[in-house]
């Protein structure tokens, strides 16, 4: 039962507000923050409020008006919806501590617009999960890509300015172009196929019914379309080249790209495509007889693992940690777009179910490689052999997210993959399963030598593991000072090193090393990367390693982690997700 708000509208608007007046409070750093995790307390409270009713069966809509002849701009709060905006607006909470303490940590400039463009890029990222339609979900997913250009441009340095270049170049003019071409096919398809002044694009549980009757070969190209535009912000591969190069951008901003908003408002779509648009039982239908069961589905499922097998490769042979999350993020999305595409109802709650688990887990990791850079001046791997001594907590956290990431038990990774694993079998889809374990195998391939090292080795005792050596290792040139550094960094735009090689987001931090409360303990004054002369100083367990403005965030994260990893039935993600697959036609749970 549809039910007119104003909720879902609130919700949008809360951050847009916010966004405003965190700049007119510009002058005042304490009120700016303050309108920062004020706004997203609120939003989340807001959304929070729909959860009961969606659960019980109730969808909350706000229509702004009519723009074409059968779709309106509206906003609705169903369960889908839901289970994105909950998800950002909670994790805008924890990103907001986070923030305050990483952007006065280094002493950051234009501190005003980042937080204001975060809020814009929050309130875009709701306003795509509670999109009602194909139109207002593609007028969102171009603003979420303007607001968060100045994010990740914000050191102002060539480098950043390019990366800046071609994340809009892939996900506004790339991306949304073909979103809109696709949406404008679903129109024509809906009309033609159905009765005059039939035509539409809202989205409708199980599909819009006169797709099914539409052309089977213009049907299948819509999809295909649509799928591939909302791919581009999900990282698949070919179009995955932005997301390496948007990691010159503030680790925080790393973790809105890859953990809350951006990547996740394309696997989003691609999930809105499947399960609203055209539906599980019309796409087994679609697409040659030598498709199978899988249908059109079958070339989204085949793209989807060989991205997720490709990437976890690639991210082996990366010495510089936040490319390594990057690239492990392109290939835990295909998770849940293979999720997807394999059209199986256990298949499909894990897919939907690793959205959050995904965010968790890849939140908590870019907030270990912020704080790590933020407190040693630390990004690569090959130089925090026996890092734990100095930062226990966060490397405990790490470790845990990275589990989950590979899959162990106990960790929110493992539910999500363990249904989708068993989606594949029960569908008779035994390859997708294999390339499952498999990408199982090569993430702990490439997270494990980081934490082994930080605990169990020493800055002078340790290998080369975290790196595979040879054509097609990550160290094919080593600098002759020893330092481990790759040299195609200093000119490689994802590789965060400035020109002077010092790591960072960019090399536009405006550290003073002058101020010990910025956080960095005094053997790091004037360091740059690695552990200081005499080792790591020890740190306790009590949180001597940083401010609680950021530890706090990280272990919020971990923490959610592990409770959806052990008792998944508690946590409302899991409810909601089953509510989702439970209320699709055709769909057996």
């Amino acid at each position: 039962m549809i039910e007119p708000t104003i909720r879902p509208l609130a919700a949008v608007a809360v951050s847009f507000v916010a966004a405003a007046f965190i700049l007119a409070s510009g002058r005042r750093p304490n009120l700016r923050e303050a309108w920062t995790v004020l706004a997203s307390v609120s939003m989340f409270g807001i959304i929070a409020s729909m959860v009961p009713g969606v659960l019980a069966g109730e969808v909350y809509a706000t229509n702004l008006g009519t723009v074409l002849p059968g779709v309106d701009f509206v906003l609705r709060a169903d369960p889908l919806g839901v289970l994105f905006a909950s998800l950002a607006s909670l994790l805008w909470i924890v990103t907001s501590f986070y923030s305050i303490g990483y952007m006065r940590g280094l002493d950051e400039h234009n501190q005003t617009r980042y937080f204001a463009s975060f809020a814009v890029s929050v309130a875009s990222a709701v306003g795509i999960a509670f999109a009602g339609n194909l139109l207002t979900i593609f007028v969102f997913y171009e603003v979420l890509s303007v607001a968060t250009y100045p994010l990740v441009a914000h050191d102002e340095t060539p480098e950043a300015r390019s990366a800046g270049r071609k994340y809009l170049a892939y996900t506004f003019f790339g991306g949304g172009v073909l979103v809109l071409a696709g949406t404008v096919l679903v129109y024509w398809l809906t009309g033609l196929a159905g009765p005059a002044g039939s035509a539409t694009v809202d989205f409708t549980p199980g599909g819009i019914s006169a797709l099914a009757n539409a052309d089977p070969t213009a049907a299948s190209i819509a999809f295909i379309v649509l799928a591939l535009g909302f791919g581009v912000k999900a990282g698949l591969m070919p179009f995955h080249q932005w997301l390496p190069s948007a990691m010159v951008a503030p680790t925080p901003v790393s973790g809105l790209l890859h953990a809350v908003a951006v990547v996740k408002s394309g696997v989003f779509g691609i999930a809105r495509v499947v399960l609203d648009v055209f539906g599980p039982e019309t796409l087994r239908d679609l697409g040659p007889a030598s498709f199978g069961d899988l249908g059109i589905a079958l070339p989204i499922a085949v793209i989807a693992a060989i991205t997720l097998t490709v990437a976890s490769i690639i991210a082996l042979r990366k010495d510089h940690l936040k490319r390594r999350l990057a690239y492990s993020t392109i290939s835990q999305l295909s998770y849940i777009v293979l999720g997807l595409a394999l059209l199986e109802g256990d298949a499909l709650i894990g897919g939907l179910l690793h959205i959050p688990a995904h965010a968790f887990m890849k939140l908590t990791l870019f907030l270990c490689a912020g704080i790590i850079h933020v407190e040693t001046h630390t990004d690569n791997i090959s130089e925090m052999a026996g890092i734990g001594r100095r930062m226990p907590l966060t490397m405990t956290a790490f470790g845990v997210a990275a589990a989950g990431m590979a899959g162990i038990p106990l960790v929110a990774g493992f539910v999500s993959k363990w249904y989708i694993v068993i989606g594949a079998l029960d569908g008779g889809n035994a390859v997708f399963a294999g390339v499952l374990l498999v990408s199982g195998v090569l993430n702990i391939a490439y997270f494990w030598p980081i934490v082994y090292q930080a605990f169990f080795e020493t800055p002078d005792d340790h290998d080369t593991k975290p790196l595979l050596e040879g054509p097609f290792g990550g160290r094919d040139a080593i600098r002759a000072d020893g330092s481990g550094r790759e040299e195609s960094e200093t000119v490689d735009i994802d590789g965060a090193v400035d020109p002077d090689g010092h790591h960072g987001q960019g090399g536009h931090h405006g550290h003073n090393d002058a101020d010990d409360h910025r956080g960095l303990d005094d053997d790091h004054h004037g360091h740059h990367g690695g552990p200081p002369a005499g080792g790591w100083t020890k740190s306790n367990w009590r949180g001597g390693e940083s401010t609680w403005f950021m530890l706090g965030p990280i272990l919020t994260a971990a923490a959610l982690s592990l409770l959806l990893g052990i008792v998944p039935q508690t946590i409302v993600f899991m409810r909601i997700v089953e509510t989702i697959v439970g209320n699709l036609p055709g769909v057996v749970v």
